[in-house]
């Protein structure tokens, strides 16, 4: 299809990072992605020994696949939110996202901005929903702006503290971080059972890959995969900030070399999408070039396309706490395609639970309640 199939995000150089070498640990991660590097530099920096395993290396999965998008809030609308877990749960959770956001952006360096987004409604009925939305985002005093005439769409939400990451960068820098801070990271070696793990306390950090590690849970996590375009860079700035639209399965940004990135459009083909074989389809990828074509206005010629894999829940919610059944055993998972800032939160969640400070939000994403 004349474009590289890796990521973009990957082509970043990697941080050194100084080498550890431990035997028996106190804790032992599975995955280096966003959750894993932040709850391994949450566990280093509170005086525990630790160790991250990964299969490939560090943001080589799902950290290193998506669209780059770091926002507040959850993969449920919030009027729905409201509805479904209570006022004031859905007020919590968001103010959460957004204080992970900001320390996120305190770690981040120059690998996250914070322009704001587009939440956009391609018709009528949506326009309807996300102006339900809006009107209770107001309500809680959540920061949010309707806009009524969005060019090309139906009425839009701007959400101004919203950011752009390029995620490989961040989860890179934390693991340099939490290396630096005693843990050891371990690149390249699959586990294939964590009660085989030389370590006190197992966290399972790897979302939508490693299907299966947790039988317990494999009906409540569905790996989904996502797909990516990105262009060579464009002459001109026409997107200032990420956008989203048809309920998310349309996402877009342009980036600071003026690439233009597009995801999504797996609703096109969507029993086929529910899978975690890695790869790109020619329908989903046909999806992809003809709107990529119309947001550049032909401009556009792809330069890199992908495939990434993500876990969704039965309610949205991640999985973060302890696995029934398995003494010592944790979970982080199931962000349901919003796992840069929901990732990063729920690592240090878990790293916290394990401190033995234990959040009120652990109740919301307590794993039993698929047990």
């Amino acid at each position: 299809m004349g474009a590289t199939v890796n990521p973009y995000w990957l082509e970043d150089e990697i941080p050194e990072r100084p080498a550890h070498h431990h035997g028996h640990v106190d804790v032992a991660i599975v995955g280096a992605g966003v959750t894993g590097c932040s709850a391994a530099l949450r566990l280093a920096e509170a005086g525990l020994s630790v160790r991250v395993h990964d299969k490939r290396g560090v943001a080589e999965g799902a950290s290193g696949r998506n669209g780059g998008f770091a926002l507040s809030g959850g993969a449920t609308r919030y009027d729905v939110a409201r509805e479904t877990y209570g006022r004031e749960q859905a007020l919590h959770l968001w103010r959460w996202t957004e204080e992970a956001l900001d320390r996120m952006e305190r770690l981040a360096g120059d690998a996250l901005t914070r322009p704001g987004s587009f939440r956009l409604a391609a018709d009528e009925e949506e326009r309807e929903q996300i102006r339900a939305e809006y009107e209770a985002l107001h309500e809680d005093g959540i920061a949010a702006e309707w806009i009524d005439d969005f060019p090309r769409f139906h009425g839009a939400i701007s959400h101004p503290g919203d950011g752009s990451i390029q995620p490989a960068r961040f989860v890179r820098r934390l693991a340099a971080r939490a290396a630096a801070a005693g843990a050891e990271l371990r690149e390249h070696g699959e586990v294939a059972d964590v009660d085989a793990l030389d370590a006190e306390r197992v966290i399972v950090a790897t979302d939508g890959y490693g299907h299966g590690l947790l039988p317990e849970l494999a009906d409540a996590l569905w790996p989904v995969r996502g797909q990516v375009v990105v262009s060579e860079p464009l002459e001109r700035v026409l997107y200032d900030r990420p956008h989203y639209a048809r309920q998310g399965f349309d996402y877009w940004q342009q980036l600071p070399d003026r690439r233009l990135l597009l995801g999504g459009f797996r609703d096109v083909s969507i029993m086929d999408e529910m899978t975690d074989v890695e790869e790109t389809t020619p329908t989903i990828q046909a999806s992809l070039e003809r709107f990529l074509a119309e947001l550049s206005e032909g401009e556009a010629r792809i330069s890199h396309r992908w495939a990434g894999i993500f876990a969704l829940t039965q309610d949205m919610l991640p999985l973060v706490g302890p696995v029934p059944g398995r003494d010592g055993v944790w979970i982080a998972a199931g962000y349901s395609g919003h796992g840069n800032v929901m990732g990063f939160g729920c690592g240090e969640l878990v790293a916290d639970a394990i401190l033995g400070q234990r959040a009120p939000l652990l109740e919301l994403f307590d794993p039993a309640r698929f047990a």
